[in-house]
């Protein structure tokens, strides 16, 4: 039976996105690098610090890792503030109240750094449906090593076959089957160029996942 979900955050909680890729590229050029969305695209899932140090080090930059981290959010602090593009993902409040209501227990694991989460969190009130929030950013090891989905899950203090992640990347979907957990991927126009060939699910809408329906992929 499913007693707990273990949600990301960005693009499928939020569409941060669009607030990420601006502050992200306009971080690139105040350092004076020009960044292919491929190559930007290849970090999705991943810690700023993480995509930073991969910067760092695929473009040669002098510069510190942590420098970057600060660029970078300093723009989506001020985008975040602004922006009108930051919104929910459609039908995912009333996933969350779904599974609220039926007493699932419900996880965020998202690789965002703490402060954007609480933002987040407290822009749209959604700290009233979830018991713990993780943030990749406080931790070792960002998505796809499995790291945030085993402290998630164990923070349950269930088995994880009475679990499930609900993830967009592909990153985040390698890190949710690394950690042994059955795992649905949200197909949207949010998430381009992932692949959900790992996922034990793939959806393109949230209706398809209500406590009924997905309570049948765990008798």
């Amino acid at each position: 039976m499913l007693k707990a979900v273990l949600f990301d955050m960005d693009g499928v909680i939020v569409n941060t996105e669009p607030l990420h890729h601006k502050a992200y590229f306009s971080m690139f050029k105040k350092i004076g690098i020009e960044v292919s969305d491929d190559y930007y695209r290849s970090w999705t899932g991943s810690s700023t610090l993480d995509t930073c140090k991969g910067v760092c080090r695929d473009f040669n930059l002098s510069h510190a890792p942590q420098e970057l981290v600060q660029i970078k959010r300093d723009s989506f602090k001020e985008l975040f503030v602004t922006d009108e593009e930051l919104s929910l993902i459609d039908g995912v409040l009333e996933l969350i109240q779904n599974y609220h209501a039926q007493g699932l227990k419900l996880v965020l694991a998202s690789s965002a750094h703490r402060s954007t989460i609480n933002s987040v969190f407290d822009r749209f009130e959604l700290n009233q449906y979830f018991t713990e929030k993780f943030s990749g950013a406080e931790l070792k090891a960002s998505k796809p090593h499995p790291e945030i989905f085993l402290k998630a899950y164990e923070s349950t203090l269930f088995q994880k076959q009475e679990c499930m992640v609900i993830e967009d990347s592909t990153n985040g979907i390698k890190a949710a089957k690394a950690a042994g957990l059955f795992c649905v991927a949200y197909d949207s126009f949010h998430s381009k160029d992932q692949d959900y060939t790992q996922a034990d699910k793939v959806i393109k809408d949230y209706s398809e996942i209500h406590h009924d329906l997905i309570q049948m992929e765990f008798h």
